[in-house]
């Protein structure tokens, strides 16, 4: 699946990165789905302060973007599971650097790795 929402507009890599994972929510959605996959109620519960309304749409976009994949499962109660995709994974990895960046240099390494 390529992504692309504003196909020849980027700029560079970085531009089209931040593309991606801009918003406020969905570097932390990709953070909460590192550790495992979450049914949507408990990820919510990991990134307070999100609604629902918010929570779903910034999923849907990272699902649209093949970073997030979202496995619906036949049961009674209907369960939903979200969970990173090899993309969203290496993603992750790419934001790593990024991550210990903002320890040392904002938090003073008061945060553990992730």
């Amino acid at each position: 699946m390529a992504i692309g929402r504003r196909p020849g507009a980027y700029v560079c890599g970085i531009d089209a990165a931040m593309d991606v994972i801009g918003g406020k929510w969905k570097v932390l959605i990709l953070w909460a789905l590192h550790e495992r996959p979450y049914r949507f109620g408990e990820l919510r519960r990991q990134l307070p302060g999100v609604t629902e309304k918010v929570l779903a749409a910034q999923l849907r976009e990272l699902e649209t973007d093949g970073i997030v994949h979202r496995e619906e499962y036949d049961e009674v109660p209907p369960r939903v599971e979200y969970s990173l995709t090899g993309r969203g994974t290496l993603l992750n990895e790419a934001l790593a650097p990024l991550g210990a960046w903002g320890r040392e240099h904002v938090l003073g390494g008061e945060v553990p790795a992730h």
